[in-house]
């Protein structure tokens, strides 16, 4: 009974029971409240700990890769699935898709160039780049041919034009530079990715582009996260310091699980032909990376441009893409008739 006293609530003298009842429930209240905010309290100091701990990680990543990754990753799956609903529901999409991108990567590059000495005109050159890039869509062999150096001629006549009425006196060196260089333009940029449009023209080529992109892009994380992981030895550091044999280790082994994979499971084609297209996109990858660090070196400059956040510019994505697209519609016409002759 001395128990049951004690542990009853205490009670004013004279208190009446309803307000007695009313006080404990603001009490109760009161307490719940309190547990409440201590708990939205913890689960903050929790939230803020994990958040700083992601960014450290984020920042040392960032001050070896230069790249912020989580940004990178975001971009590029809404890139990736862009790219995906064009390539698989409407054709005509992606060449929209590669026409666009193929006009913003050579305005890219242009204003790179133009910034460095380089006279070259970013009309013409963004125009018959659109137009070369479309044409290998909608226009045979021989007409795309026709329009790739028709569109070249047209670039080096402006350019001359527009030097003949700039009449600077400059230099015939420097003029001759800059003719080589719009040319270099067209070749590099709508001209290799006019091969990705003309594969997708083919039977079936809309998978063959999907997989041979995304062997690239698996290509480029292998070697990201096997160089960030293990990278100690250069590569090429005249070139590109970042770059390790380690990372162009796990660039070829993703490059050969991917192509297996891909090959058996999206192109229905034998392993050995994975492995082959593996192999094959493995270096076309590594040099269009390299070539345009080249490029970049040379300009003076660590991306194109930043427009893609966490990637950098257009170029700074397509620099792999863009040889391995003649490669893969090679080996595109290679396999297909021969596995049809065999089935």
């Amino acid at each position: 009974m001395a128990d049951e006293t004690a542990m009853a609530p205490m009670t004013e003298p004279g208190e009446p029971v309803p307000a007695r009842r009313s006080r404990l429930r603001r009490k109760s209240k009161d307490e719940l409240q309190a547990q409440l905010k201590a708990t939205r309290a913890d689960f903050e100091r929790q939230v803020e700990a994990a958040k700083a701990h992601i960014d450290q990680a984020n920042e040392r990543i960032e001050a070896r890769t230069g790249r912020n990754l989580i940004l990178a990753i975001l971009i590029g799956l809404v890139l990736g699935l862009a790219l995906l609903v064009s390539l698989i529901f409407v054709k005509w999409a992606f060449v929209l898709f590669a026409t666009l991108a193929v006009g913003f990567t050579t305005f890219e590059l242009v204003t790179a160039l133009r910034r460095h000495r380089r006279r070259i005109d970013v009309v013409p050159s963004v125009f018959v780049a659109a137009v070369i890039t479309a044409s290998a869509y909608f226009a045979d062999s021989a007409t795309r041919w026709a329009v790739l150096l028709g569109g070249i001629a047209f670039v080096v006549v402006w350019r001359l034009v527009a030097q003949m009425a700039a009449r600077d006196q400059r230099p015939a060196y420097e003029v001759f530079r800059d003719v080589i260089t719009s040319m270099f333009v067209q070749m590099y940029i709508p001209f290799l990715a006019s091969f990705a449009v003309a594969l997708v023209k083919e039977p079936d080529g809309q998978w063959w582009t999907l997989a041979f992109m995304i062997l690239v892009v698996a290509t480029d994380v292998g070697a990201y996260a096997s160089g960030l992981a293990f990278g100690r030895h250069p590569m090429a550091p005249k070139i590109s310091p970042k770059k390790t044999w380690e990372g162009f280790g796990g660039a070829a082994a993703a490059a050969v699980i991917a192509g297996v994979l891909l090959g058996l499971f999206m192109l229905h084609v034998p392993w050995w032909v994975g492995v082959v297209f593996g192999l094959v996109l493995l270096g076309t990858a590594t040099m269009g990376d390299l070539a345009e660090s080249l490029i970049k070196r040379d300009l003076g400059i660590k991306d194109m441009s930043s427009w893609i956040p966490g990637h950098g510019g257009f170029l700074d994505r397509l620099d792999s893409i863009l040889p391995s697209a003649p490669a893969a519609l090679a080996l595109y016409l290679i396999v297909v008739p021969l596995q049809g002759a065999l089935a």
